[in-house]
């Protein structure tokens, strides 16, 4: 799937601007603040119908107006045109349209059009909280197979039901209590299960892609190791929740589940979380991000869009020149503040400013 061109309105600092973008490498340059990142943000959202860098909706329409409009026309994998459209409204609902026909569901148009983004805050992957490296595995998950993201909302559903309901035990099992969490631990061990088995499947898919990946950017060879164990998938999470019970009703939380799962990212041996460079902590994100890519690419119809959003600037001259030269093959958009490195040749490049283009030329090599 090609984007062929993007076009914007009321987004972010965009009052109305048009791309045209190419099937090869696109270049988007411009200082800081001009609205690169926006750009790159306005195409995942197609894609995910969520902001990369956690924004809300109203935030990503331009102040002063009621509602922007994000609109991009992609050819797809039997070359054949599709008009993808989202308006997103300051105020009520957000509506997305599929050329032009309404879809009941502003969810459903995830699947439509596929975008993988690395980013300089990709970093939190590696050095953030568990959280950080969940929600890594299940934005890959529903990349591959969109129906994960109506488990992983179900899932957060009956999570919250049920904290809500050890808040308001206040501490003690009562029998009217104990027969609710029956119901809500059988569906949160149903779900659970299925996530589990799903994000250990996608561990092991990944861990060789990333071991590659790693290499080639960081021009040899480390052990790189990725572990997902959480200590419930070996008893059962039926079995966990039964034996959490009374700490959950103590405590007002559910403290076992899929909601707290720990994916371990270890390099030459040592938790990279606390003990990899800088460097190599940005190699390890990059690693990862590209491994996701290509098991995305490799197992639907669809290889994604690929964008580098101010990544060339965070790594040293070697791993930045790796990274160019061991791109996945399909559509690339790097976005820069800085001129690009001479290993990277664009087909096309255009320039933005306050919000607008300025140049967009071929590059006529």
């Amino acid at each position: 799937m090609i984007v062929e061109r993007l076009e914007l309105t009321d987004f972010r600092n965009y009052c109305s601007a048009s791309f045209d973008l190419t099937a090869g490498v696109t270049a988007v340059l411009g200082r800081n603040g001009q609205g690169k990142t926006n750009l790159a943000e306005a195409l995942a959202y197609l894609a995910t119908l969520s902001s990369f860098r956690g924004a809300p909706p109203d935030a990503l329409v331009r102040v002063g107006a009621d509602a922007g409009i994000i609109r991009a026309t992609v050819r797809d994998v039997d070359d054949r045109e599709v008009l993808i459209e989202a308006e997103l409204s300051r105020v009520g609902r957000n509506r997305v349209q599929v050329n032009k026909q309404k879809l009941a569901r502003t969810r459903d148009l995830l699947g439509v059009m596929r975008v993988s983004v690395f980013a300089p805050d990709d970093l939190v992957m590696i050095k953030g909280g568990p959280g950080e490296r969940r929600r890594f595995l299940d934005d890959t998950l529903v990349a591959l197979k969109v129906s994960y993201d109506a488990m992983r909302l179900e899932l957060d559903r009956v999570v919250r039901q049920r904290n809500t309901l050890l808040k308001q035990a206040g501490g003690r099992l009562s029998d009217e209590v104990a027969v609710t969490l029956d119901v809500w631990d059988a569906r949160l061990a149903e779900l659970g299960e299925q996530l589990g088995y799903a994000r250990a499947t996608l561990v092991s898919r990944c861990q060789p892609m990333v071991l590659e990946a790693y290499d080639q950017l960081a021009g040899e060879s480390a052990p790189v190791e990725l572990v997902y164990e959480p200590p419930w998938r070996s008893t059962g999470l039926a079995a966990a929740l039964v034996a959490a019970r009374d700490q959950d009703v103590r405590r007002g939380v559910s403290t076992v589940g899929p909601h707290r799962d720990e994916v371990s990212i270890g390099l030459n041996g040592l938790p990279a979380r606390t003990h990899a460079s800088q460097g190599e902590q940005r190699t390890l994100a990059l690693a990862l991000r590209l491994a996701a890519h290509r098991l995305v690419a490799e197992r639907t119809d669809s290889t994604p869009v690929l964008v580098l959003d101010d990544v060339l600037s965070e790594l040293d001259p070697e791993r930045a020149a790796a990274l160019l030269s061991n791109l996945p093959a399909g559509q690339v958009i790097i976005t820069s503040a800085s001129p690009l490195p001479p290993s990277a040749h664009p087909e096309r490049v255009i320039e933005i400013s306050a919000g607008t283009v300025v140049t967009s030329s071929h590059d006529e090599s």
